[in-house]
């Protein structure tokens, strides 16, 4: 029995030591990831890191990813882009080299806040949003806070509506196996997650999986996304979306199994006058898994009239 019992801690001990996965440090990862348009600005009372490519007297976008993504994942759209438009990319709080907000308050009003201090602070009296996912959201809230900031916007399979496991109303229950976040990321694991997001996970490359893997491991981040996680509330986005005025482009992966595709119908319902272009064979993460193909509906929808800076 007691041989039995050691054998078990010891499988144990070696599990974990197996699985620990400890930070990266932030110094390590700016020197792998960051470049001379990169650089880090206090707004709002966090220290942000921020991309900023292309002419300066040219058009403005801001993008803004995903849940658990960074400013790189955008790199084969920002790097199109910025022939014709001032691009402009951040780590949204608690990920990438932004890390956690000190106030540790991960609100839609928050995020918002942060958003429009940012666009302040950069001179700018109009941008352009895109945003995917989570970003998404965080895009159309600012449409909605303040509309005459935001000259037109595109949503890529972005958050918001009701889906299986995220109800209204009701904060979503943490998985007991998600609280270990903060102390082991195996990338395998990491990937079987990633794959999801696209349609055909041969796609996936190792070195977006790498990206991913480091900046979730940069310092704090983990946690911080626990801490957002626990905060999520949805309620009925309607009502909000409906007051949107900006020219709204919502581009949606017919394949995407993180957020279903039935969503777009929604949003199409919701916001006054938005266009729909379904991505046959895409996923979650069109800009990642077919850049090139993604891209041409942006480029027309943002071609379409003149857009202020």
């Amino acid at each position: 029995m007691k041989i039995a019992v050691i054998l078990v801690l010891f499988l144990l001990i070696v599990a974990v030591l197996f699985l620990y996965t400890p930070d990266r440090a932030a110094e390590v990862l700016r020197k792998t990831y960051d470049d001379a348009s990169t650089f880090y600005l206090e707004v709002a009372g966090i220290r942000l890191r921020v991309r900023d490519t292309g002419p300066r007297q040219a058009p403005a976008l801001v993008l803004l990813h995903g849940f658990g993504a960074s400013l790189d994942t955008w790199k084969p759209w920002s790097d199109a882009l910025t022939a014709h438009y001032r691009v402009i990319a951040f780590d949204l709080p608690g990920f990438g080299l932004t890390g956690p907000d000190p106030a540790r308050d991960y609100s839609n009003q928050r995020t918002v806040e942060i958003l429009k201090a940012l666009i302040e602070h950069l001179g700018l009296s109009k941008v352009s949003l895109i945003g995917n996912s989570l970003g998404g959201k965080i895009a159309w809230n600012v449409a909605v806070a303040a509309p005459a900031l935001v000259d037109k916007m595109i949503l890529i399979s972005p958050d918001g509506f009701a889906s299986p496991g995220f109800e209204y109303d009701k904060k979503p229950a943490l998985p007991a196996l998600l609280k270990l976040l903060p102390y082991t990321l195996p990338r395998f694991m990491l990937r079987l997650n990633l794959a999801v997001a696209y349609a055909d996970p041969k796609r996936l490359t190792s070195a977006t999986v790498t990206r991913y893997r480091d900046m979730m491991r940069a310092p704090g981040d983990r946690n911080a996304m626990l801490d957002r996680m626990r905060q999520v509330m949805l309620e009925p986005p309607e009502p909000l979306l409906r007051r949107i005025t900006a020219p709204t482009l919502i581009l949606w992966g017919e394949q995407d199994r993180m957020i279903p595709f039935s969503n777009a119908a929604d949003y199409l319902r919701a916001i006054p006058g938005a266009k729909l272009v379904a991505l046959p064979g895409l996923g979650h993460v069109p800009f990642e898994e077919a850049p090139d193909e993604s891209l041409q509906p942006v480029l027309a929808f943002l071609a379409e009239g003149d857009s202020a800076t």
